[in-house]
């Protein structure tokens, strides 16, 4: 009786043993690849804890610093435009930092983090929903936790994108250049002066059909009687079907050819870098408009300007540029038909507060030794 009982329990107890295993595995793996070290209170750390904000930001983040940490070493950058030179953070790291904020502009590498010889840095947080512009896989080795600003945006910059399309097919540059200009607005009304395009009723291409890709589309569809094409890594025919239903297109250049408006929102990666170039620009309509509001290595901008040039593109909108700023002699701002804004898509003072609260938010709990409100993905 003992021994079939016995038996009877071994399945159960190897089902148990493999989840055990599997546990300790895991636990493993999380601290080999630095994160072990989320839990860790440095108690033996010399001194206050010493933060370095890149860019002067609001004076509620900074409120909710002082409060959560008020022992803390806090040190902001104070100006909101630029961020301090490389050299700069390099020196900060050296002298031993235990948190940095940081924004789209600024550039953290292994060759950066090398310059954190007390291996003190223990979180960045990002003020951006986008974190390229940071080497993810580096800090994981070292063991700093990242924090990024997601699902703050969405309707903000989904806004801001339809506003783009619009100011970009109805010519709004060239109509305010002639309102300033002398001489340039001469007649009350013309037939066919500074004649745009229509909106309402056109066919648009969606690269990226996510949260922002989501929200663009419903504005468009159900507020100008757009038909939507999408084009991913699947079908999303849940949420396609709110949409018109959406159609999907699993080849880029169909969708390209088909659309009379194309908006990229992807994210940046080695995938989609340069993903609208000088042969696909070619698939599209000679009527047809780009816009871009996600990243400017989305698109070959030299590559857009021979279009435009040639004839092959009618116009052009962007919100986001290579490089940031960019310089008033640039190409780009030379050549008719496009519309160039200076990477405002998340700009509203509510969107900004909130990017802040949720960044200072993730740098007050990587700072306490807590699990991030909002970690980059740990597939990035």
């Amino acid at each position: 009786m003992f021994c079939a009982t016995r038996r009877a329990r071994e399945p159960v107890r190897q089902m148990v043993c493999r989840r055990v295993v599997t546990s300790i595995t895991i636990c493993a793996w999380w601290r080999r690849c630095g994160y072990g070290r989320l839990h860790e209170h440095r108690t033996a750390m010399a001194g206050p804890v010493r933060i370095l904000i890149t860019r002067q930001i609001q004076a509620q983040a900074i409120d909710y610093i002082r409060e959560e940490l008020p022992e803390a070493e806090l040190h902001v950058h104070p100006d909101e435009h630029a961020s301090p030179s490389r050299r700069e953070v390099e020196t900060w790291l050296e002298r031993g930092l235990d948190a940095l904020v940081c924004v789209i502009g600024d550039t953290v590498d292994e060759t950066l983090l090398a310059h954190d010889v007390q291996r003190r840095l223990r979180v960045i947080s990002t003020m951006s929903v986008g974190y390229n512009h940071i080497d993810v896989g580096a800090c994981r080795r070292r063991g700093i936790v990242v924090g990024h600003t997601p699902d703050v945006l969405t309707e903000t910059t989904a806004d801001l994108a339809v506003g783009l399309l619009i100011a970009t097919a109805r010519r709004f540059r060239e109509a305010l250049q002639a309102v300033d200009k002398p001489g340039g607005w001469t007649s009350s009304w013309s037939p066919t002066w500074l004649c745009g395009v229509d909106v309402h009723h056109k066919t648009v291409g969606i690269i990226g059909l996510g949260r922002i890709g989501v929200a663009v589309a419903r504005r468009l569809h159900h507020g100008f009687g757009c038909r939507i094409l999408y084009h991913g890594s699947r079908e999303k025919p849940e949420v396609a079907a709110e949409l018109g239903p959406a159609s999907f297109r699993p080849v880029l250049d169909d969708l390209l050819a088909e659309s009379d408006f194309v908006i990229p929102l992807c994210p940046l990666t080695e995938k989609t870098r340069n993903l609208i170039h000088a042969a696909n620009l070619r698939r599209m309509k000679k009527t047809a408009i780009l816009i871009n509001v996600s990243r400017g290595e989305v698109i070959d901008q030299d590559a857009v300007c021979d279009a435009l040039e040639r004839g092959w593109l009618t116009a052009f909108g962007t919100d986001v540029t290579v490089p940031e700023p960019l310089p008033t002699n640039h190409r780009l701002l030379s050549v008719p038909g496009v519309t160039v804004l200076p990477h405002i898509g998340s700009a509203t003072g509510e969107t900004r507060l909130a990017m802040a609260r949720i960044c200072i938010e993730n740098l007050v709990a990587g700072v306490k030794g807590k699990s991030l409100p909002h970690p980059v993905p740990l597939h990035s």
